[in-house]
């Protein structure tokens, strides 16, 4: 392959992805280039590389299995410079916690997720689908077909990851260490101490203790 021919595929990668304006799949970037996905993948690689070489405004993402243009942080400041600046998405401590849930688990519930919480998280739910970082990805198969849901990759953009493979690994010390503050939440909610078996009473011990209160009333 000449070197116009492979600028030519590069041009037809940057095309497409400038005119979706959004990620576009290795199978879609293959079909209008007339060629296989790992060739196309290979165009794809060489137009991030040479963007990245020639420091242009733009840069070129790999989301998983799709490409997206987008622009360099580093510009951001001349951006906002020129537009109306966005408004900011807060996620508050209880959205950001239940976001690493769905992030380290998924595909997971509802009920999965109020599981490891303690305590209900519909509305941090709902509120992560409204801000696009998480999606309903299907149903679980049990009574009442729940809704599992799993991160998105507006979420792989804000976070500034290419992969879900690519989280920072949760340490067993770290697991421990939710599981221990899920036991405490708990505890300080509804009044219980997780792990400590109720007193069971011996057989025989309340009918004991029903004699000794008949014998205190003829007293």
């Amino acid at each position: 392959m000449t070197t116009e021919e492979a600028r030519r595929q590069e041009a037809v990668v940057e095309a497409v992805l400038f005119t979706m304006g959004k990620s576009v799949e290795t199978a879609l970037l293959a079909e209008a280039l007339q060629c296989s996905k790992e060739e196309a993948a290979a165009v794809a690689a060489r137009l991030g590389e040479r963007c990245e070489a020639e420091g242009r405004g733009i840069q070129l993402l790999h989301l998983e299995d799709s490409w997206q243009l987008a622009t360099r942080r580093e510009f951001y400041d001349a951006l906002i410079r020129v537009a109306k600046t966005p408004k900011k998405q807060v996620l508050s401590q209880v959205v950001l916690e239940t976001l690493s849930i769905v992030a380290y688990r998924q595909p997971v519930t509802k009920a999965e997720i109020a599981t490891i919480r303690g305590v209900s998280s519909d509305h941090a739910v709902n509120r992560l689908v409204e801000y696009g970082l998480i999606y309903e990805a299907g149903r679980l198969d049990a009574p009442g077909r729940p809704a599992l849901f799993a991160t998105t990759e507006e979420f792989l953009r804000r976070f500034g990851v290419d992969s879900r493979r690519d989280l920072p690994a949760v340490t067993p010390d770290q697991e421990a260490e939710i599981e221990d503050e899920v036991r405490k939440e708990i505890n300080y909610r509804f009044g219980t101490e997780p792990g400590v078996p109720e007193k069971k009473e011996e057989p025989g011990e309340a009918a004991a203790d029903e004699e000794e209160r008949d014998s205190g009333n003829q007293n």
